[in-house]
């Protein structure tokens, strides 16, 4: 759990310099750090996509996970709960929402995420985590910078989503699998790459609900 806890106060830290330095900064500026962030975001997405040897299988299983997470509303339940949290804390963002999804899916859409907590909680070492950590708390600064104070709440979705899957993944030791990281690795590069086209304002991809492509990622090593 120690890289989680990193990585989440990596997120809150990163997030509170954003909305100060916010406030200091001009749109145009604003708008430039956000198309910045969604072009790194686009290549690395794209490097994790075509990294699988195989893509086919991979754009089948980003099929099935949009399919599953549509039925599953699952962006519609991350938008719920950023809802809830701006009434709870009273907050005037017009933003708000958008930048707790976002961010949400952000951090923890990635293989990264995925590899980093099997990685933890199979040996102990959350060396995977901690660089995670640095690209998230970057991330972070420049999001909230933006969109606002929903990103800080973010880390809330970090501490509790991650810190689960790194327990979960101590006792499933079939994650480490070199064919089942590939197919991690690839699908979530895809639903990254839809990150960065969201960011740089290209078009309003429902990412969230793409999320479960990661899981039908796992089970098609296993089952093929």
């Amino acid at each position: 759990m120690t890289g989680t806890l990193v990585n989440a106060s990596a997120v809150a830290v990163g997030s509170v310099l954003g909305l100060y330095a916010g406030k200091r900064i001009t749109e145009n500026i604003r708008q430039t750090l956000m198309h910045a962030l969604g072009l790194a975001v686009v290549v690395i997405g794209m490097k994790m996509a075509i990294s699988a040897p195989d893509l086919i299988p991979m754009v089948a299983c980003l099929l099935l996970g949009g399919v599953t997470g549509e039925l599953m509303r699952i962006e519609d339940g991350l938008a719920w709960i950023g809802t809830r949290l701006k009434k709870s804390f009273r907050s005037g963002s017009a933003t708000f929402v958008q930048g707790f999804v976002s961010a949400t899916v952000l951090f923890l859409a990635g293989a990264m995420t995925i590899v980093g907590c099997i990685q933890e909680g199979t040996t102990g070492d959350a060396s995977v985590l901690y660089l995670k950590s640095l690209l998230d708390g970057f991330a972070s600064l420049a999001l909230a910078s933006t969109l606002g104070m929903g990103v800080a709440f973010s880390a809330l979705s970090v501490l509790v989503i991650q810190g689960s899957f790194t327990i979960i993944a101590s006792h499933l030791s079939f994650l480490q699998s070199p064919a089942v990281l590939a197919a991690i690795t690839s699908t979530g590069g895809m639903i990254i790459l839809g990150i960065g086209v969201n960011l740089m304002g290209l078009a309003k991809i429902r990412v969230g609900n793409l999320v479960p492509a990661i899981v039908y990622a796992v089970l098609y090593p296993l089952v093929f």
